[in-house]
């Protein structure tokens, strides 16, 4: 069983990461995971405007994603289950559901909602859409 857990360093988050780790034993083998954080993509009008170098900003995306994976990498390592982790850049839903499907995923757990008030209109909505777009079970934690 391969499983996508999709993670953005919010508590909610980690919440989906909880909920894997607690129900791991529930398949024959334990899951392999694929565990992303997605960042929106920064448009070239934008980042001309504010002069940021695509360099500066493919290591802003790199510190931010891996700053996000951090804690569902230590659990996911205290639970020793397999994962690999990625930082993707694009529209979250549409990204969260591509990959799962490139990496031939079973699952995609997501939380429900993400950091901070204005955050959970935009998460909810992200969790929301890979409902609407996914073609393999989605599991919604909260």
């Amino acid at each position: 069983m391969k499983i996508l857990v999709a993670v953005d360093g919010s508590k909610t988050s980690l919440e989906a990461v909880n909920w894997l780790v607690a129900h791991a034993d529930w398949y024959r083998e334990p899951p392999v995971v694929e565990l992303i954080t997605v960042h929106h993509s920064i448009s070239n009008l934008t980042r001309g405007a504010l002069r940021i170098k695509q360099e500066e900003l493919a290591r802003w995306y790199r510190e931010q994603g891996e700053a996000n994976l951090a804690a569902a990498k230590k659990k996911l390592q205290r639970a020793k289950l397999q994962f690999r982790s990625r930082v993707l850049v694009g529209p979250a839903a549409e990204t969260i559901v591509r990959h799962a499907g490139k990496t031939r995923c079973n699952l995609i757990v997501i939380g429900t909602s993400g950091m901070g008030a204005a955050a959970n209109l935009f998460a909810s909505s992200v969790a929301s859409k890979v409902l609407d777009l996914a073609t393999l079970p989605v599991l919604l934690a909260r």
